[in-house]
């Protein structure tokens, strides 16, 4: 990563989901760049999270619980919407499809209302967002959904929270992670992937990191309601 290792010295970033995967790789990024990380999520304690943030465990389903925690910071300077989960077919059935729902899409609104008053101006969220934003899914149609709208919601939160506060979204292709390791792993499924991947391999997750950094950054301070694909080209086939 080249940028200033003092880029968010001072600064105050939550990353909601940073305990695992991608969430995780974000939060270690905005650390060693100076910030004052906090990471929330499940199984805080666990190893494999974030080396340097202050976790907290948290289950974002509980709306109450969401909302207390954001109000526990004074002041926010950078949030990440990151928490994620995908039940794969059981998405049919009307409870696995609440729970995604509820956790990739609910808790962003959740999170993004109680933060707003905690933001001053020159403030950055970034919500995670998916490939699966562009296109259904047989497999997963409570993902697929949930990351639709959630592309919707950054571009209406953008609209009401400008010029103070920019919303953006990063949409990962496929990226090992805990949610994705089992289909990695599997060579029969994971080849036709592989292949349409014009990079020719998964992402990681800082490579998703230093994207977030760079849009959380003075560098994009122009930059609001857009969607970025990091996905080594996977949606250009």
């Amino acid at each position: 990563m080249t940028f200033s290792q003092t880029l968010f010295a001072g600064r105050i970033v939550v990353v909601i989901g940073g305990t695992s995967g991608i969430g995780a790789g974000t939060a270690d990024a905005f650390s060693a760049l100076g910030a004052e990380t906090h990471a929330a999520g499940l199984n805080a304690d666990s190893n494999g999270g974030p080396a340097e943030a202050i976790r907290r465990e948290l289950d974002v389903r509980s709306e109450s619980s969401l909302e207390d925690y954001i109000r526990s910071f004074d002041r926010i300077d950078v949030l990440i919407n990151c928490a994620g989960i995908s039940r794969d077919r059981d998405e049919w059935e009307s409870d696995s499809f609440d729970d995604v729902m509820r956790i990739n899409f609910f808790s962003v609104m959740t999170a993004c209302r109680a933060a707003r008053p905690r933001m001053s101006a020159g403030g950055s969220i970034i919500n995670i967002a998916s490939m699966y934003s562009t296109f259904g899914s047989s497999d997963r149609p409570a993902y697929a959904s949930s990351k639709g709208a959630l592309v919707q919601l950054t571009k209406s939160l953008a609209q009401e929270y400008a010029p103070d506060i920019r919303v953006n979204a990063v949409a990962p292709g496929w990226i090992v992670t805990p949610l994705s390791r089992g289909l990695f792993a599997d060579r029969e499924a994971s080849s036709p992937i592989l292949a349409r991947i014009p990079f020719g391999r998964w992402g990681e997750p800082k490579e998703i990191a230093a994207p977030i950094v760079f849009l959380a950054s003075p560098a994009a301070e122009y930059v609001t309601g857009i969607v970025l694909p990091v996905d080594g080209g996977y949606l250009t086939v």
